[in-house]
């Protein structure tokens, strides 16, 4: 038997990856390659670093996990309050005591937001800054505590846009199935007993036209105005000082974003979350 916990917010969730209903994901895709396995979703949406090391590490040590995926930071980027240094401690916490409790801990280096995302450019190079030092933060935990370590950030296929989902935040069936493998690829070769392989290429079409813009229209658009309310302002006031500092004067490019910001359905580790759109 295989015990697979998941720690960290609506990417490993699954949010993007509707199937029956409810989010499948990465995790899910991964775990069905794993001998015997059993999988514990304790993910949440919105979850931060700080999050995962208060709600979600308690429970995942008391499952005794021989594999665990820590997979956390881009909400940390987009919160007013962003502490790079926090975020660190709170991830190295997390991975800490899973490693020390004998799990194989998958992590993950994180795309750029607001280049998936396609925002203006004075908005786009303060959350790039941001998340280049999350990253240094997974990557000096992974070093640390020896991870599987997944550079999404670097790998090239991260940014074909089949791989992520309408909102732009998350990704895509094919996105979630990229993950999956890499993953999967990465216990093979650690030496880590694996079954077979996720298939690469999507079982389900991808969400037609008219659902795509009937979610936009309905529950992607209470989204970005939620969002709009503390992110933009937020990314707004990053680029004026960035302006202000004399690194700049592409102010005029500033606009607002279009939809950033982790997706805020709310729901329980562990709980089925029902898709948001559209029910496969």
């Amino acid at each position: 038997m295989t015990r697979f916990v998941a720690l960290g917010d609506s990417i490993t969730l699954g949010v993007g990856d509707p199937v029956a209903g409810a989010w499948r994901g990465w995790a899910v895709l991964l775990a069905a390659g794993l001998p015997d396995p059993h999988l514990h979703m304790l993910a949440e949406c919105g979850a931060c670093s700080a999050d995962v090391e208060r709600r979600q590490l308690a429970r995942a040590l008391q499952l005794r996990p021989d594999v665990a995926s820590v997979v956390v930071g881009i909400n940390d980027t987009l919160r007013a309050g962003f502490d790079p240094a926090r975020t660190g401690a709170s991830i190295a916490h997390t991975v800490g005591a899973l490693r020390a409790a004998g799990a194989e801990v998958l992590t993950m280096r994180l795309p750029d937001p607001g280049g998936v995302l396609g925002l203006p450019a004075v908005l786009a190079r303060p959350l790039a800054r941001r998340m280049n030092e999350v990253n240094a933060v997974l990557d000096e935990v992974a070093a640390r505590f020896g991870t599987l370590h997944f550079d999404a950030a670097g790998d090239q296929a991260s940014y074909d846009r089949r791989m992520w989902a309408v909102d732009r935040l998350h990704p895509s069936e094919r996105g979630h199935r990229l993950i999956a493998c890499r993953f999967h690829d990465k216990l093979a070769a650690a030496g880590y007993p694996v079954g077979r392989r996720p298939d690469c290429e999507p079982s389900s079409p991808p969400p037609p036209r008219l659902a795509q813009i009937g979610w936009l229209a309905t529950k992607g658009t209470a989204w970005v105005l939620r969002r709009s309310t503390d992110l933009v302002p937020s990314l707004l006031a990053m680029a004026a000082r960035e302006f202000w500092s004399g690194g700049h004067s592409e102010i005029r490019e500033a606009g607002a974003a279009d939809q950033a910001g982790e997706a805020d359905q709310a729901g329980a580790p562990g709980e089925r979350i029902e898709a948001r759109w559209p029910a496969a």
